[in-house]
């Protein structure tokens, strides 16, 4: 089972640069970036499904800052798992970046710009490259910058869903024609019973003596 995508879907992207303001204490940007995602999910023993879960996709993200010099900084980076429930879904993700050893790269990345960066942005959480059971960052030094609100709206289909709505309507069906029938059995039992009545006063009127019968039908 694995997670895959069409071969000419874009996965990574570059949004536009955005100009910040100050909002209390925060320097706030907001980017209105819109980006579409469509992953697909194959279980090959269906059997196994509902016992297995599947792990969900990661987003990687990574914020830069440019300023009126050119000189370009990285100011975090971050990862969210897409959510697992469809709907419109509003996620606050902090963010960190690496810090160099003393204070000179400091004064580099204040003064020329430019700062330590990760070569595979999969070490934000498990590299991809990695196949131990203890993933040790001793001596991995990073700093606390700020957080990233990304507005999520979540689709999903699946087959399982299909199914689950024809069996309800084979189901509706079957009532439906339940419904039906009973209707015309009761009607048939109406009906039945009618007949039935009817018999019996004929069988009542035959049992009586003729002259009564004669004697009531002058009278009328």
């Amino acid at each position: 089972a694995e997670w895959s995508s069409s071969p000419f879907q874009q996965l990574s992207g570059v949004t536009q640069t955005c100009a910040t303001k100050a909002v209390g204490w925060d320097n706030v940007a907001y980017f209105c970036y819109p980006f579409t995602v469509e992953m697909f999910y194959t279980q090959e023993d269906e059997g196994v499904f509902p016992y297995s879960l599947p792990q969900w996709p990661v987003l990687y993200f990574e914020v830069l800052s440019l300023d009126f010099w050119q000189r370009y900084r990285v100011e975090g980076y971050g990862s969210l798992v897409l959510p697992t429930c469809p709907g419109v879904h509003m996620l606050t993700i902090p963010t960190w970046r690496p810090v160099g050893l003393g204070p000179v790269a400091e004064m580099r990345r204040f003064f020329i710009g430019g700062s330590p960066e990760l070569e595979d942005l999969t070490y934000i959480r498990i590299p991809s490259t990695f196949k131990g059971k203890r993933l040790s960052r001793f001596g991995f030094r990073t700093e606390t910058t700020g957080s990233v609100t990304f507005r999520l709206c979540c689709l999903q289909q699946s087959r399982a869903f299909l199914e689950n709505s024809a069996l309800r309507q084979r189901m509706q069906s079957v009532l439906d024609r339940l419904g039906g029938f009973s209707q015309q059995s009761s009607v048939y039992n109406v009906l039945e019973a009618f007949q039935r009545a009817r018999r019996r006063m004929q069988e009542a009127r035959e049992s009586l003596p003729q002259d009564l019968i004669s004697t009531s039908a002058s009278a009328v």
